[in-house]
């Protein structure tokens, strides 16, 4: 059985000069902006915050935005627990980065189950909505419903973290799994290639001090019990918004009552992804861009006709392209489609010009309709 989920309650709103929809009523009206770190400066999953050094204090999201799950408004006291939360990407890679920051007065990380500091994060990648958990499944039959409905192995398998996912990242982990990924996904969703995770702590249970974890987990439109290979990654792209919310899961000792600290207003935000709040991925900032950068994509059109269909991928303000084809033939339109009259391995470049100055690209038989030459 296949359960379509509908989208959650869009609103207007403003993310850094973007329009940004809202996901989860009573979240920030603004959203939450997702840094992009350049394809050369990707963060080391090493536990350490050095990497994270560029990313601007904005992008931070702290202990003011928590608050208790009761729907009080009760803040966190500072001088107990203490958070900080940064979220970036990378084009190209469907992987969520986060670095979580923590000052707690006391650390409970002694048992092996799952009575643990935790950090406890909700992601839905596409914004399709809805609940994702097996108490949550709408056709599931209730307790003491003698009629038809899905089955609690049904509702596990065939629904539970598939269309959004919930990590409870124990903070740390000792003498056991660094999470507990809430699903039958469990066997390969926390592992590479899938995620990875470093942490930095000197305390032992019991003990103040600070953590810092720096992990990354792949968003997935479906996840499939049987693997990934079953699995369609949610596809990270510039100025898209994914739903995406976190708890704090604050113990004191064995005997005292856990508290949670939301992100979202709504408690239920663990396995209702419309209860998520909106975050866009941002592009880069203006410190980590070239003026003008030239780059390109192809799609061959016709393979018998060899025709090539080109588009201008340049980085930057740019108002002249001189197309060079490689088989004497060039064009001074941006996005030109092309046919070779001859077989051929060819070099392709694109000169790009703007206010900023002149870059080029070329790419070296990457378009090709011929095999290779003899040695």
């Amino acid at each position: 059985m296949t359960w379509l989920r509908t989208p959650g309650v869009m609103l207007a709103a403003v993310c850094a000069g973007l329009p940004l929809p809202t996901f989860g009523l009573g979240c920030p009206a603004a959203g939450y902006p997702i840094y992009q770190f350049p394809a050369d400066a990707i963060p080391r999953i090493d536990g350490s915050a050095d990497d994270w050094a560029k990313v601007p204090a904005r992008y931070a999201i702290g202990t003011d935005a928590l608050a208790a799950d009761t729907g009080s408004g009760t803040k966190p006291d500072r001088r107990s627990l203490d958070v900080s939360v940064k979220v970036g990407w990378v084009k190209g890679l469907n992987r969520l980065y986060v670095l979580y920051e923590a000052y707690d007065d006391y650390w409970d990380f002694a048992g092996p189950g799952l009575h643990n500091d935790t950090f406890e994060i909700a992601v839905d990648g596409n914004r399709s909505g809805g609940p994702f958990i097996s108490r949550f499944h709408p056709l599931k039959a209730g307790d003491g419903d003698t009629g038809p409905g899905v089955s609690d192995d049904q509702a596990w398998f065939d629904f539970q973290n598939q269309d959004a996912q919930n990590y409870h990242i124990f903070t740390p982990a000792k003498d056991k799994d660094w999470a507990m990924a809430w699903g039958p996904q469990a066997a390969w969703i926390k592992r590479l290639p899938s995620s990875n995770i470093a942490y930095q702590y000197s305390f032992k249970p019991g003990q103040p001090g600070k953590l810092t974890a720096e992990f990354w987990i792949t968003p997935f439109d479906h996840a499939d019990a049987r693997g990934a290979a079953y699995s369609v990654e949610s596809d990270l792209s510039e100025g898209k918004v994914i739903g995406l919310s976190w708890a704090v899961i604050d113990y004191d000792g064995p005997d005292k009552k856990s508290q949670f600290w939301n992100l979202s207003p709504h408690h239920t935000m663990y396995g209702q992804a419309s209860e998520l709040c909106g975050f866009r991925l941002m592009p880069l900032e203006s410190d980590q861009r070239p003026p003008i950068k030239a780059d390109w994509s192809f799609a061959i059109l016709d393979r018998a006709r060899r025709t090539v269909a080109f588009h201008d991928d340049t980085l930057g303000t740019r108002n002249r392209w001189d197309w060079d084809f490689g088989d004497g033939t060039r064009s001074a339109e941006q996005n030109p489609v092309h046919s070779y009259t001859t077989p051929g391995k060819f070099v392709v470049s694109l000169r790009a010009t703007g206010p900023a100055g002149t870059s080029t690209l070329a790419k070296v038989w990457d378009v090709s309709f011929a095999g290779d030459p003899p040695k």
